[in-house]
């Protein structure tokens, strides 16, 4: 038996979950469908399994500060017309206890599971239907004729369930990232089905990786982490970040990375500052004058023994006791520390990604109702390309983006 809902939401993360909430709240019958067996998975693995769900240090009227993709001013109207405060507003008014790290990061202080359930709260006070696990196997397009209900319908979905018919659908199936909690490629597929254009996607917020013999003794300093200045590109394309990077047995790793990543392009190369805020030339040469000790000893008052034990040993001139030293060895040697460049061979891939960059072009959605140029279509959170940096920004995306498709929804339904 065919079944009518003035929405379809397929995809039930923290867009898909968020928009079926807010939209059965607006009086819109909704019908939340997800092929897999659990709900937010990605909200449940996130902030170390506390859920980074928002940054109180996000600007809307500066998106491009938080933001990527061809246009990142696009996300200013949603992002502006639903805030950080207005979601946190939410989780209080849940009871969740949250708190604050660094950088406007807000995490539970609990689990994630406390985000889960509120918003599955949220589509309870919404009456929401839920499917799962159900699969979507076809998305027909029907001619809508004006009046009644069914007759509305612009859409007819095959799904598990049964045949579904709907005025608006909703695909917040998210991007690429992570495979193994059920990533797929069907939001871009729908987008592709109706014209619309695709900025290809490719894995962001993901390790580094380098390959070659050039990396074997970096690989030993696996789990070291340190603080750093990190930047690539170049002139009006350079980005850098000021966080922690790890080492890894492939590479590189940690916030700085992480955040770096999202620019990087390949072949580009990184520039490493390994101790930030440093004049090690001055301090090397200060230390000179009056110690006996080895380089590597005196570097471990500004770098992590490890990393300074491997350091030193790429050169001989560099292995010996400081006083020793000729100036242009210890001037080489602060300069490699401070502007350390190498090329990544590669990433991690979708697999430790934590977004998906790319996605749905911009230029064929709403700023205002995320709605496409194909009536009754609409695309929310990652499977846009809307990428947000480390640190809450990408589930703000998602509940903004949730929060103004909803809305444009019932209001399109109320005219």
């Amino acid at each position: 038996m065919t079944q009518y809902f003035d929405v379809v939401v397929i995809g039930a993360g923290a867009a898909g979950l968020f928009c079926a909430g807010v939209a059965g709240q607006l009086g819109l019958k909704v019908l939340l469908v997800d092929h897999s067996e659990k709900v937010a998975e990605k909200i449940r693995i996130s902030g170390g399994g506390r859920c980074n769900f928002t940054n109180r240090d996000l600007d809307p009227r500066a998106p491009h500060r938080h933001f990527l993709g061809d246009n990142p001013n696009f996300c200013r109207s949603a992002l502006s017309r639903y805030t950080p405060q207005d979601f946190v507003a939410l989780v209080q008014r849940h009871g969740i206890p949250f708190h604050e790290k660094h950088k406007g990061q807000l995490f539970g202080d609990r689990s994630s599971e406390d985000f889960i359930q509120m918003l599955l709260r949220e589509c309870e006070a919404g009456a929401v239907v839920r499917w799962q696990p159900c699969s979507v196997s076809a998305v027909n397009p029907l001619g809508a004729s004006p009046g009644g209900t069914t007759s509305d319908a612009r859409y007819e979905l095959v799904t598990d369930r049964g045949p579904v018919l709907t005025r608006n659908l909703v695909i917040a199936t998210g991007g690429l990232s992570i495979p193994k909690i059920g990533a797929t490629d069907f939001g871009y597929r729908i987008a592709r089905q109706f014209a619309l254009r695709i900025v290809t996607p490719r894995p962001a917020l993901v390790p580094l990786t380098f390959d070659g013999p050039s990396w074997a003794p970096y690989a030993q300093l696996a789990g070291l982490s340190l603080p750093v200045a990190i930047e690539t590109g170049e002139k009006k394309n350079r980005i850098a970040f000021h966080e922690d990077l790890l080492f890894t047995h492939r590479g590189l790793s940690g916030p700085a990375v992480l955040q770096i990543s999202s620019y990087w392009r390949e072949g580009q190369p990184l520039r490493i500052d390994l101790a930030p805020g440093t004049d090690l030339l001055e301090e090397l040469l200060r230390a000179k004058a009056g110690s006996r000790k080895l380089i590597a000893n005196e570097l471990a008052a500004w770098l992590p023994a490890r990393l300074a034990d491997t350091w030193v040993g790429q050169q001989a001139d560099w292995q010996r006791p400081i006083n020793e030293a000729s100036d242009k060895a210890l001037a080489a040697l602060a300069d490699g520390l401070s502007r350390w460049t190498l090329v990544p061979t590669g990433t991690e891939g979708y697999k430790k990604a934590e977004v998906t960059a790319g996605g749905v072009d911009t230029r064929d959605l709403s700023s205002q109702t995320m709605e496409s140029t194909q009536a009754g279509l609409y695309f929310i959170g990652e499977v846009v390309d809307v990428t947000g940096r480390l640190g809450g920004y990408n589930f703000q995306w998602a509940w903004a983006s949730a929060f103004a498709c909803a809305q444009g929804m019932a209001q399109a339904q109320s005219a």
